[in-house]
């Protein structure tokens, strides 16, 4: 596996992405509007900023109201995301997702539960 992206939570992804673009020289690669959120990626060499920003409830409208703005995953990409969950639960780890489905910018995802992966929610990609 390959390391994808950093999800990123916040009330404002269009000014935090402005920021981003400016101290890290990482442009927009990719923005869509995707399960009641803004989704904006940053480029960053071999991986990506997730920008995700909350329009409706959802996991992170809840994480924000939670916790307020800042890291929400990591995210690591995958040939094979169904063997990739199957590895995990053999090594007693809780999913989230059973199956992969539908992500942003068209991939597969997958989540494992962070209580079972020392406190990071853990995102599987396959493009």
């Amino acid at each position: 596996m390959d390391f994808d992206h950093l999800g990123v939570a916040t009330a404002d992804a269009t000014g935090l992405a402005a920021l981003f673009t400016e101290l890290f020289d990482a442009p927009v690669a990719h923005e869509e509007e995707f399960d009641g959120m803004s989704v904006l990626f940053l480029e960053l060499g071999e991986g990506y900023f997730e920008l995700l920003e909350p329009h409706e409830g959802g996991a992170v409208s809840r994480y924000l109201e939670d916790d307020g703005p800042g890291i929400h995953h990591v995210a690591l990409r995958t040939d094979d995301i169904e063997g990739a969950l199957e590895t995990a639960r053999g090594a007693g780890v809780e999913c989230i997702d059973d199956d992969p489905r539908p992500g942003a910018w068209g991939h597969d995802v997958a989540f494992l539960h962070p209580k079972s992966t020392g406190g990071v929610l853990v995102e599987f990609v396959e493009h």
